[in-house]
């Protein structure tokens, strides 16, 4: 298998942690993709019309995309169990999705500083993008930490991505603040090995 990717991407990033969490590490052939919204890179667009990443290329069939459905992919391929069967299926997928989320906001803030030309940022659209990563991590902390403090699952690897993801390119704004049981949960889950070794590089 060969896994599209980028070292900064919190999307890759998920798919990287749940790699080393069941084991397929060394399954998969990593291609450096870097991409942006405005220059498409050339060898994704053969494998993902969207051209973006993940990505992953599989001899058993078409290349799949988003890295939801490529983590579950290599989750049942790998029998990691990081979805579980059951009434807490749902609340896994539904803590990946507001994982995923974060995600979006973050990345949108990302883009709008660092693509839309000087003069044409919209400080009012960055802000409405962080007012949702604020909400979600309300919710985290007064809603979900019985879920993060519970069995490893892909819920917990997307949150600790996204709240990774924001440390990485959004520090400043202080998602702690207010937020002290999903601060000190971060912080340990941030220690496991699967984590530890996919941080983003300083710089990227």
């Amino acid at each position: 298998m060969k896994l599209y990717y980028s070292p900064t991407s919190p999307y890759v990033r998920k798919v990287m942690v749940l790699l080393h969490e069941t084991g397929q590490i060394g399954d998969v052939e990593l291609v450096q993709s870097s991409t942006a919204p405005t220059a498409p890179t050339d060898i994704l667009l053969p494998k993902n019309p969207l051209a973006k990443i993940p990505a992953l290329e599989r001899p058993e069939g078409p290349t799949l995309f988003d890295s939801r459905v490529i983590c579950a992919y290599l989750d049942d391929r790998g029998k990691g169990g990081l979805y579980p069967e059951g009434p807490r299926r749902w609340e896994t997928l539904t803590l990946e999705a507001l994982a995923d989320g974060i995600l979006d906001a973050a990345l949108l803030m990302t883009y709008e500083r660092r693509l839309r030309p000087d003069g044409m940022q919209w400080e009012d659209w960055s802000a409405a993008q962080w007012s949702k990563i604020e909400r979600a991590c309300t919710a985290l902390n007064t809603r979900w930490m019985s879920h993060l403090a519970g069995k490893l699952d892909m819920g917990q690897i997307a949150v600790a991505c996204a709240l990774g993801y924001v440390d990485f390119r959004h520090d400043s704004y202080g998602w702690r603040n207010g937020n002290d049981a999903l601060a000190a949960w971060f912080e340990t889950m941030s220690a496991r090995p699967s984590l530890a070794e996919t941080v983003p590089p300083e710089g990227g």
